[in-house]
């Protein structure tokens, strides 16, 4: 009787399959097929397409072949990958460090009016990219914008120039548009970082008598680093698929003389064409997967070589 009970109590418990968190995923499985995996697949693979006396016919890789051999295709697409990198280094060095930097200035505890601060940095990435676009144009404008009213105030009028409008400075005015704006994200993942830092581990450095800006550079800076991984892989996404700043202040030829043109203005102009120019589906469809392929090198090597690096370094 007793070895009858030991058995059965030694039985492996099955648990009970959850079909329920299927149906709950469901829904949201079906919606994003449909929205991103079916039009992502679709794109790829009609890059292998090409329109032959009206019929697609399938060609290869011939369409990359074209877009990096022909001298036609060629120069506008390295001139768009050269611009979206100056693009993305600019956020890189400027936009992520100011976010550091106010998300540290934000989280001190003897700041007044820090939540008044942390909203008015933040309102601007919930405004319209059409509304910022727009409202720069008129504050940078050499004609009727308030930029040399306000230069001339600080005695400053004499550095006023028409950003916007010349070849070497419009990208980099472009650039810190998008950096006024969306600086906001950043600084609120990192004040978020440093209010979950236990308030032992502050404690303790105080004890050993580190404070102030010291406290933050050898203490909690190392414990926000997943967190600076994270903005940064988020800012190189964002920034290689980029396009509505900029068709909003430069328009869809991304002037002057395409200095501010990146992948996501290039893409819009061939595959659905402008002005003269008539639309390409098959070569904006290799475009599109030429951007696919760097997001998803950049995503890669952030999660298969640095990721595990933070991750030693963390624990």
């Amino acid at each position: 009787m007793s070895a009858d009970m030991t058995s059965n109590d030694q039985r492996p418990i099955r648990r009970p399959v959850r079909w329920h968190i299927l149906v709950f995923m469901l829904p949201a499985f079906l919606v994003y097929t449909a929205v991103m995996i079916i039009p992502l697949g679709s794109t790829l693979w009609l890059s292998f397409f090409n329109q032959v006396d009206g019929q697609k016919v399938f060609v290869g890789l011939q369409n990359f072949k074209t877009l990096f051999g022909e001298e036609r295709w060629s120069a506008g697409f390295w001139n768009a990958l050269f611009n979206n990198m100056i693009f993305f280094v600019i956020h890189m060095l400027v936009q992520n460090p100011i976010g550091v930097a106010l998300a540290a200035l934000l989280s001190l505890p003897k700041l007044r009016f820090s939540a008044f601060y942390r909203t008015a940095i933040f309102l601007p990435t919930l405004l319209s990219f059409v509304i910022v676009g727009f409202i720069w144009k008129l504050i940078l404008s050499p004609l009727w914008g308030v930029a040399p009213t306000l230069l001339d105030l600080v005695y400053l009028k004499s550095l006023f120039a028409p950003w916007l409008g010349r070849p070497g400075s419009a990208l980099i005015a472009v650039s810190l548009i998008s950096v006024w704006q969306y600086v906001g994200i950043p600084m609120m993942l990192i004040y978020a970082a440093l209010l979950n830092i236990p308030d032992e581990v502050i404690e303790a450095a105080e004890m050993d008598g580190i404070t102030g800006w010291s406290q933050f550079w050898k203490i909690k800076l190392p414990l926000i680093l997943p967190s600076i991984g994270i903005i940064s892989i988020l800012t190189f996404v964002g920034n290689f698929n980029a396009f509505d700043l900029i068709y909003t202040v430069q328009g869809a030829l991304a002037g002057p003389d395409g200095s501010t043109d990146i992948l996501g203005t290039l893409l819009y102009r061939t595959f659905f064409g402008f002005q003269l120019q008539l639309g390409d589906r098959s070569m904006g469809a290799t475009i599109a997967t030429v951007m696919f392929l760097i997001i998803l090198a950049g995503v890669s090597f952030y999660l298969f070589a640095i990721q595990r690096r933070m991750r030693r370094y963390q624990f």
